[in-house]
């Protein structure tokens, strides 16, 4: 971000002079604070119900000039905007287990087994994964608004694919290729939010040097920044992070709403209508965004392409949209660490989905796709109430960790997790698992347990997927791209396995297993709090003697 930058002088010497002359140290930073006139409304601090990025060790400048960006479209138009996204966000996720109530009935219309359906859903997971690596650089070639038509379309005309699938063969590859569309939501969706609203702007620490203390609690006050006990600067929420929050409320909904919606439409009617309603969802998200999406983009990268000879764009083409851009960026082994804990996490959820109807009809002698589809509100309703506090534990974490250390390191967001993810959810997991395999506690007892399960997720979620967005923001779009990534191919594995497992050794030591890896992941997510920071630093430290190694060669 451009801004004016005055000659170093030594700390000392500016702090004299600022104090020498307040009035034009507060003429200097004219351009992020606002004049004090009596029509301005006055700006409360925004709380985010998810989560929000914070400020990474405080280092986001937004000065007057580029605030031009971010008031393109008034706040009632970006409401609207957001309210198109979240809808948007909550195709893929929703179709990817609505079908999971009518496996035994898919599976009787194409004569196989429903195992080998689940298999189409594992499938449906793993181009989930790999469709952020596409669609995020081409919405930075691009521009968002087009290529969020052009999915919505293809996500529109392979859902009728699906829905009038002749075939086995013909029902997988319109899956597939429903699947790799929708995540395109969730990529540019992101994208969007960020292109509207400006992140934490604050030149704070080092602006207050130049303040009179009148000034500070002038200022402050127009920024939301307050002051903590102990006299440290504590800063609001941007409406950044509440936007995000809506955005991401759809994608964690979705998974398990589905279930249920697809077991009442399998009881009263064909399960091709699921693929119909599917259908008609993504109609109404081809027209939202074709009309109410705008263009948000601040610079397309399409216009580096031009003047340039056809095998130049392809080279640079190719340099933009390598997938494997995304999979390098596993060198750091926090990343990595932090994508196994996201992968544990979906592993536990779409593997306690997946096999419902085929573990708790059996145990409570259910006959229906509806009466199997009840069960998943447990969870549904656990993922719904997690969104409104797990996001609020995680930043309340942050908060207090900063005031410990009077600065802000992303690692210390993971620790608002560790307790929900190594106690909480293998417990619930193990106790579900179990009373399941012996019969005992009857209906109550599991659905308590995936309810607080549920609940516990999304205490983890926020901090997980927030970590991505603060530890590496020049490259955050790609970041999130290898998150989704490989916590997919997990999904489609725990899809895929489930089943089969629990046919062989039983829903208990099935639950126990899933256990385990979740606590694995806690331990190494653990380790990552302690050494994170050091682990980041030495990667950089590697690629900085590399890149210098080239450089004198």
């Amino acid at each position: 971000m451009a801004h004016d930058t005055p000659n170093p002088q030594p700390k000392g010497s500016q702090v004299a002079e600022s104090e020498k002359h307040p009035a034009d140290s507060e003429k200097q930073f004219a351009s992020i604070v606002p004049e004090d006139r009596e029509d301005r409304p006055h700006l409360e601090p925004t709380i985010s119900s998810i989560s929000h990025h914070d400020m990474a060790d405080v280092t986001y400048v937004v000065t007057g000039d580029n605030d031009e960006v971010y008031n393109r479209f008034s706040p009632h138009r970006k409401m609207v905007i957001v309210a198109v996204l979240s809808f948007c966000s909550f195709l893929a996720p929703v179709s990817s287990t609505t079908v999971l109530s009518a496996v035994p009935e898919v599976a009787t219309t194409y004569n196989c087994d429903g195992s080998i359906i689940n298999v189409s859903n594992a499938l449906y997971m793993v181009f989930m994964g790999l469709s952020p690596c596409f669609y995020g650089p081409f919405g930075n070639i691009y521009g968002r608004k087009w290529v969020s038509v052009a999915s919505a379309i293809l996500f529109l005309a392979f859902s009728i694919g699906t829905a009038l699938a002749p075939n086995l063969a013909s029902f997988f590859i319109f899956r597939i290729l429903t699947a790799f569309q929708g995540t395109a939501f969730l990529v540019i969706g992101s994208s969007v939010i960020g292109d509207m609203y400006k992140p934490v702007s604050t030149h704070w620490l080092r602006m207050r040097q130049h303040l009179s203390e009148s000034a500070q609690r002038k200022h402050g006050s127009c920024l939301g920044v307050t002051r903590s006990s102990e006299g440290r600067f504590i800063f609001a929420v941007t409406e950044r992070g509440t936007a995000l929050g809506w955005f991401m409320s759809g994608t964690l909904i979705g998974p398990a709403l589905g279930p249920f919606v697809g077991g009442i439409i399998v009881t009263f009617r064909s399960w091709r209508d699921i693929f119909w309603l599917q259908t008609a969802l993504a109609g109404t998200a081809t027209v939202l965004v074709t009309f109410l999406q705008p263009e948000t983009i601040h610079y397309k990268r399409s216009e580096e392409l031009e003047g340039l000879a056809g095998s130049k764009k392809a080279r640079k083409m190719w340099q933009w949209l390598n997938p494997f851009r995304v999979v390098r960026l596993y060198r750091y082994p926090n990343l990595l660490t932090v994508a196994l804990a996201s992968s544990s996490l979906v592993w536990n959820m779409y593997s306690l989905l997946t096999p419902i109807r085929y573990v708790l009809n059996p145990r409570f002698h259910l006959t229906s796709p509806l009466q199997s589809g009840l069960f998943y509100i447990a969870p549904g309703c656990g993922y719904l109430l997690g969104t409104f506090f797990g996001g609020r534990w995680a930043d309340h974490v942050v908060k207090k960790y900063i005031r410990i250390r009077g600065q802000r390191v992303p690692e210390d967001r993971l620790r608002s997790c560790l307790l929900f993810m190594g106690v909480v959810v293998p417990a619930c997991m193990i106790i579900y698992g179990w009373s399941v395999e012996k019969e005992v506690g009857g209906i109550a007892l599991p659905v308590v347990m995936m309810f607080l399960q549920g609940v516990a997720q999304l205490f983890c979620f926020p901090s997980l997927n927030t970590y991505c967005l603060d530890v590496m923001q020049s490259r955050s779009a790609e970041v999130v791209s290898g998150n989704y990534m490989l916590r997919y191919m997990f999904a489609a594995a725990g899809s895929a396995v489930c089943l089969p497992a629990i046919r062989k050794i039983g829903v208990g030591w099935f639950s126990t297993i899933s256990s385990l890896f979740i606590v694995v992941a806690t331990v190494a997510t653990y380790i990552c709090t302690l050494y994170g920071k050091q682990w980041r630093e030495d990667v950089d430290a590697k690629k900085a003697a590399r890149k210098e190694g080239e450089n004198t060669v």
